[in-house]
């Protein structure tokens, strides 16, 4: 009797030990912490990763419209490359890009063709009794840019934001500016490098509102800024639909004022680049180009557009 319970002692004995070592395992494990949606342990000294920042989508962002008057000139081109080249790294930009003349150039349209981002060529020709040295410049095309938006947009349902501004062709633009002006709720303004015969001219800010006007030339001016140193809200535009570049009774460095005089007044100007402390626009004109030994006549055996 006694040798047969031995037996199956030894028997069994194996099968015993081999569960109190697979318990043994079980209850020497820590519990695992649980894992967040992004991969990382929630609580205890490492922490949760904070959320990753949502990214507005593209989508979302108003719309920067870029009117930029342009005439033809040995600069033209290159001048009308850097700026396209700018503009290709903005998001949701259109660019209204009009020609001073009385047709589209063939220069003009194969540069739109291949510029590579969104953008409506127009044309108007400036009447010839304004072209005489001291009048305002370029004001029949911003005004052509200007009836263009509000055609294209006067049968949308608002709201259509969106945020306008006049980019000169032979200006010099920081990628931060346009970052800036898309939060425009009326008007926003910022300083200007180069221009009025000084490194800069700035709207003067205190307590985040315009008093004044750090300038060169006529600080009695209504609006004492720069063409390059303003944006206008979309909705600005199509409230006023009267507001335009005037001609009769304008003066050279006047419109900026006579336009902005139509749609805002200083108090409601918005500051922007930091209260006006920082420089994201220069009026950089080209050098006038030296063309003393190109031959009257053409002799190369090929046409190069420049």
């Amino acid at each position: 009797m006694k040798s047969l319970l031995f037996s199956r002692f030894l028997l069994l004995l194996p099968w015993v030990l081999i569960v109190i070592i697979v318990l043994d395992i079980d209850s020497s494990r820590a519990p695992l912490p649980a894992l967040s949606p992004r991969g990382g342990a929630e609580g205890g000294s490492g922490g949760a990763r904070p959320p990753a920042p949502r990214r507005r989508p593209e989508a979302a962002l108003p719309t920067i419209y870029a009117i930029t008057p342009t005439y033809s000139r040995p600069v033209q081109k290159a001048e009308l490359t850097r700026l396209a080249n700018t503009f290709r790294q903005v998001s949701r930009l259109h660019w209204i890009l009009v020609e001073d003349a009385a047709a589209r150039s063939e220069l003009v349209t194969r540069f739109v063709a291949g510029a590579g981002l969104p953008c409506t060529h127009l044309h108007v020709p400036t009447p010839r009794r304004y072209k005489r040295p001291g009048l305002p410049r370029a004001t029949e095309q911003r005004n052509a840019g200007l009836a263009w938006l509000r055609q294209r947009h006067q049968h949308l349902p608002p709201p259509q934001p969106g945020v306008l501004f006049f980019a000169d062709d032979d200006n010099t633009y920081s990628l931060e500016l346009f970052q800036e002006m898309r939060t425009t709720r009326k008007v926003s303004v910022w300083p200007v490098g180069l221009v009025g015969g000084r490194r800069y001219e700035r709207p003067v800010v205190e307590n985040g509102k315009v008093v004044g006007w750090y300038t060169g030339w006529r600080a009695d001016r209504p609006f004492a800024i720069d063409m390059a140193g303003f944006a206008v809200s979309l909705q600005v535009i199509l409230s006023h639909p009267k507001a335009v570049f005037k001609r009769r009774g304008s003066q050279p460095g006047m419109q900026e004022s006579d336009f902005l005089k139509q749609i805002t007044t200083v108090e409601e100007l918005e500051p922007k680049a930091n209260n006006c402390t920082k420089v994201l626009v220069w009026h950089t004109r080209t050098e006038k180009v030296n063309l003393a030994n190109e031959p009257k006549y053409h002799l190369d055996t090929i046409n190069i557009e420049v």
